[in-house]
């Protein structure tokens, strides 16, 4: 029997031999998982394969929901996406919100599993429309030629248009396709950016995953969750959120610029001379702009510019973690051209912050002599931003370097650039000045998924008054782990991290929706010691695929120069100070001082 808020169940579908079957989901599992990046991890550790190439067809992609997709509760809309990165090597899984999720839940799943590979590009159909023909869902395997080659908004549009609306889409685009590693996969606009599981998906060659369905999950006490969700939407679209709505998080830009953590030119500055004009104020001057909303979302954080990409009419989504990446980190300080490159990025199919971050490094690169003869990118030229973003999609000339990553990129140029490649463990540093902003530098480090300022919102910890941010000390790493723990659970649950400043108490907020939902007489207590066990299920997984202590660090030129330019410059965070931060978290987290778990927790997650 099904619990509330469950289909108790995932649909296992394998590509190579174009089948699928229904696998039980216990009530065991579930609580100490939840659903999301909890549940995402813990199915593909059920396959095993430890070590195994994330190409390799026998590798799993998850598609995990949780038990709130479906209800009223306000940004509940939202599925992971969990795999093995291609650009790590490690543990990755990326969110996205969108009506995919709710279709999903309907489907009368879980989570979708993924194993295999297609010897033709193919499209999956997953139907959960109940009738008195069909009383269990149905997967279709559907060849998907005419969508390969398609950006993931047209091939899912296309295919809205034939099967029904009723059908929602995630599809890949034409780099996930050509294999870039960090591919991205995207659904109504939205994207599951990070890692690079759009790649995965196309080593598979699957072009889209289609869901509809009808198949509702009941809560456990409906009355008073309906009470409870107009209380939170009514508080999310309060103070904590104002100014997400009126200018999104491309506000963040111009506050990072002043205190100098803003990354600049491959970090080389903490401060970009250009900043005012990527303001979001001369952006909307320029730009005409339309504010949206997710699926099931009462915030309304989102900013779509008009006018540019080959779809004019759809906007173009623009976050300060673009606005940075394809802005200050290459030199760019036109909002045209920040725009176009976000649009490029969309239209193709790839990460805009490891695609900036990888443009910025081989800028660096060419202007210092040390990269290939066949590269001449320079910081500030905006046409070769471009090109060269253009040129990863279609993997073509430099592309086909740069659609590698930067860590990779280093590993042909010598060890003087791979001091200076912008990544932990591959994954390419977000929009935070690891100098200026120590917690983070921690929380980059320790990160499974590598740097990672979502996994761990160590930032607030930096932006308060409870640290020292250009000198954190050891006891102040507590503060970090408390932002990570929330993550975990806002991760599982799936919720979006603007609600953090609604909630009055995090922790005891997120349980009392889960017992509305399911039933549980879960509290705070509960939730953090799952959110605690989630974060450890996550760093088992990159042990048993090969994690080593010494990837727990940072790029030399954090560890070996001061920052300069800014408010922040002078400020310095060497190798000693960060081994002693790393092993104050480890031994915290109850795992030795260089981070492995003790037997008596690896036993707890089996």
């Amino acid at each position: 029997m099904p619990l509330p808020g469950y289909h108790s169940c995932y649909l296992r579908v394998d590509l190579t031999t174009r089948s699928a079957e229904s696998r039980p989901l216990s009530e065991t599992v579930l609580r100490r998982y939840i659903g999301g990046v909890g549940l995402g991890t813990w199915l593909l550790l059920q396959e095993g394969l430890d070590g195994v190439d994330p190409f390799d067809p026998r590798m799993p992609v998850a598609f995990a929901f949780s038990p709130l997709v479906g209800t009223s509760l306000t940004t509940s809309a939202k599925f992971a996406v969990v795999g093995k990165s291609p650009l790590t090597q490690r543990l990755s899984d990326s969110l996205s919100s969108s009506h995919f999720a709710i279709a999903g839940k309907r489907a009368g799943f879980d989570a979708i599993v993924v194993v295999g590979a297609a010897d033709e590009p193919l499209a999956i159909r997953i139907d959960g429309t109940t009738s008195e023909s069909s009383a269990t869902p149905t997967v279709e395997f559907i060849p998907a030629h005419a969508w390969w080659g398609q950006a993931s908004r047209v091939a899912g549009d296309d295919i809205r248009q034939q099967w029904g609306p009723r059908f929602r889409v995630a599809a890949i685009g034409p780099a996930g396709e050509r294999l870039v590693r960090y591919a991205t996969i995207s659904s109504e606009g939205r994207h599951a950016g990070r890692g690079g599981l759009g790649a995965v998906l196309g080593s598979k060659r699957l072009k889209a995953i289609a869901v509809a369905g009808d198949r509702l999950t009941p809560q456990a006490h409906p009355d008073e969750l309906i009470t409870y969700s107009r209380d939170l939407s009514q508080r999310s679209f309060g103070p904590a959120t104002e100014k997400y709505r009126e200018l999104g998080t491309v506000s963040n830009l111009l506050t990072f610029n002043r205190l100098g953590t803003l990354p600049t030119r491959n970090f080389q500055s903490g401060e970009f001379d250009g900043a005012a004009q990527l303001s979001p104020e001369a952006i909307v001057a320029e730009h005409p702009r339309t504010r949206v909303s997710c699926a099931a979302c009462t915030i309304g954080c989102e900013h779509l510019f008009h006018g540019l990409g080959s779809d004019k009419s759809a906007g173009v989504r623009l976050e300060y973690e673009s606005l940075f990446a394809l802005g200050p980190l290459c030199g760019i300080s036109s909002p045209e051209t920040v725009l176009r490159s976000a649009a490029i990025c969309d239209e193709i199919g790839i990460d805009t912050i490891s695609a900036g971050a990888t443009v910025a490094f081989a800028m660096e690169c060419c202007e210092r002599g040390l990269a290939g003869a066949d590269m001449s990118l320079r910081f500030g030229d905006d046409e070769a931003l471009l090109s060269a973003l253009q040129s990863i999609g279609e993997r073509r000339g430099i592309g086909d370097q740069l659609a590698e990553g930067s860590r990779r990129l280093a590993s042909r140029w010598g060890p003087e650039a791979e001091a200076i490649a912008p990544h932990v463990k591959g994954l390419e540093i977000p929009g935070y000045e690891p100098r200026a902003l120590q917690s983070m530098a921690l929380g980059f480090a320790v990160g499974t998924r590598g740097a990672d300022h979502n996994r761990s919102g160590a930032y607030q910890v930096d932006f308060s008054d409870r640290v020292d941010r250009l000198d954190l000390q050891t006891q102040d790493v507590r503060f970090a782990i408390e932002t990570e723990d929330e993550a975990a659970a806002m991760d599982s649950l799936i919720l979006c991290k603007f609600l953090r400043g609604v909630f009055s108490d995090k922790h005891a907020e997120m349980a009392r929706m889960l017992s509305l939902v399911v039933g549980w007489p879960i509290d705070s207590n509960e939730l953090h010691a799952t959110a605690q066990r989630i974060v450890q299920l996550r760093k088992w997984y990159n042990i048993r695929h090969g994690w080593t202590p010494a990837e727990d660090t940072l790029p030399a030129r954090f560890l070996n120069q001061p920052l300069t330019g800014g408010a922040s410059s002078g400020a310095r965070l060497t190798a000693e100070r960060l081994h002693e931060l790393i092993a104050a978290y480890n031994t915290q987290r109850g795992w030795t001082a260089d981070g492995w778990l003790p037997d008596s927790q690896i036993a707890e997650l089996q």
